[in-house]
Formats: structure tokens, sequence, C-alpha cells
């Protein structure tokens, strides 16, 4: 079964980058602008992953990160935080939230390769 992977990110280019990338690799991508936009995509749909930007419109990463892991469906999958923020107490703020790991743009696409693979075997 094919893994589904949630990228959130108000940059197009970045969006366009990951979904490359992981659609070369086999993942079905489902993209979204922001935070809320991501929130109304998910409803309930299965998620392998989330990756996500933290400085957004509408509704930050970071928030997001704490939305989606109310959600029982959603406890347990890997969250990504891919943004240009590399502040040590941001760090704190997602991993408190509940992301599973923290990616500093810009990125390669073989670091985002090397990152999901190891996150979502």
């Amino acid at each position: 079964m094919t893994k589904t992977i949630m990228s959130v990110d108000d940059s197009a280019s970045v969006r366009l980058m990951i979904n490359f990338t992981l659609k070369q690799l086999g993942y079905e991508i489902i993209e979204a602008a922001n935070g809320k936009e991501a929130l109304k995509k998910l409803a309930g749909r299965r998620i392998d992953m989330l990756i996500t930007d933290v400085n957004m419109p509408e509704l930050d990463g970071i928030s997001l990160v704490r939305k989606v892991r109310e959600d029982p469906l959603y406890k347990l999958i890997p969250i990504i935080i891919l943004t240009t923020e590399s502040q040590t107490e941001k760090k704190h703020e997602g991993k408190a939230a509940g992301a599973t790991g923290w990616m500093v743009k810009p990125f390669t696409p073989d670091q985002l390769t090397a990152v999901v693979k190891k996150v979502l075997p």
C-alpha cells in the first residue's frame, strides 16, 4: 500500500520540491499552503507522515502540530518540521508540541529522502 505524506508550506516552490522528490520514491503527496488548509484536508483522512513549515499565514506549523497530535488518528505518525528557523528554543517548542524531527531549509532532495526513510520505514 502506498504511504501518504502531507506537505504543508506557504512556499509553492518548497511544496513542489518535496512533491517531486517524494513522488519519485513512490509516496502519495497531499499539499497544503498553511496549517488551516492542512486541517481541512486532513479531516479524518489517513496519512502516514506530516512535513510542515513553521512560519505560515492562517495557522503556523507548531500550532498545526499541536492540533494534529490532539487527534488519536495522528497521535503516532512522524511529523517533521522543515523550516528556516534554527534557534534552540524554537526546536524545543516544536518537540514539546509533538514534532518527531526538525530540518532546516535550504535542504537537498537527498537530505529529505534520508529523513523520510529514517522516520517512515
